[in-house]
């Protein structure tokens, strides 16, 4: 493993007391792959027992929010509270697997890119319903047009970047309208990006977050920083 390579796993989490154990078992087993400096669960202000769960792991860190901020919130959270120079988000509902960690953080170490997207469509990709679907389509197609790269899965929510890549980015985004800003900014500064393909199961426990306001906020947000010019 290169020296001075450290990678920080972030772990945005609300209400996944379901998931956050299962997740977290799984995480630690992959850090071993890794030159891993950290593992951060950043909870956004749950009402169920995720917190607890996570103190279970002597060797994560956690990080409480006093209320529910957004996904976005959780994320900048755990990015100014870490020490690596490669960051994993690594979402807690069990969608994504830490399995695909390694293969995600490997172009970044060969020096092949500096940010990286888990193409769920480049994958296996199940149980993802239709609307979800749809709209990623057109969030990714929209996004590659206005960026000049290829984009797939613009809304996946195993993404990597290094430290350069995402300080370069001042992000105010709090919900989940988060992975548009990331993939807009850095594909924005230039920095090399590649997708992976990755697994991808609907989650089987809990609810999920994201709504269909969501998705034309992404769209917002997306088109906003052309409006102006």
């Amino acid at each position: 493993m290169a020296l001075g390579i450290r990678v920080s796993i972030i772990v945005p989490a609300y209400n996944e007391e379901n998931n956050i154990e299962a997740v977290l078992l799984r995480l630690s087993k992959v850090s071993k792959k890794l030159p891993c400096s950290e593992i951060i669960v950043v909870d956004d202000g749950s009402t169920d027992s995720t917190s607890k769960k996570v103190e279970q792991f002597n060797s994560v860190r956690l990080i409480r929010h006093d209320r529910n901020r957004g996904k976005g919130a959780a994320i900048t959270t755990g990015l100014n509270n870490s020490n690596g120079n490669i960051f994993v988000i690594q979402d807690a509902d069990m969608e994504y697997l830490p399995e695909d960690i390694p293969y995600l953080v490997e172009p970044i170490l060969a020096g092949r890119a500096d940010v990286v997207f888990g193409s769920r469509f480049k994958g296996k990709c199940l149980d993802m319903s239709f609307s979800h679907r749809l709209g990623n389509r057109i969030l990714s197609t929209l996004t590659s047009l206005l960026y000049g790269f290829s984009v797939s899965d613009v809304m996946t929510g195993h993404k990597v970047f290094t430290r350069e890549a995402i300080g370069s980015c001042e992000l105010s985004e709090r919900s989940f309208t988060v992975e548009i800003e990331i993939a807009s900014r850095t594909l924005n500064n230039n920095f090399k990006f590649v997708e992976v393909p990755i697994s991808y199961c609907y989650r089987k426990n809990g609810v999920s977050k994201i709504s269909y306001l969501d998705g034309f906020k992404a769209l917002y947000t997306l088109i906003r920083p052309h409006l102006s010019r």
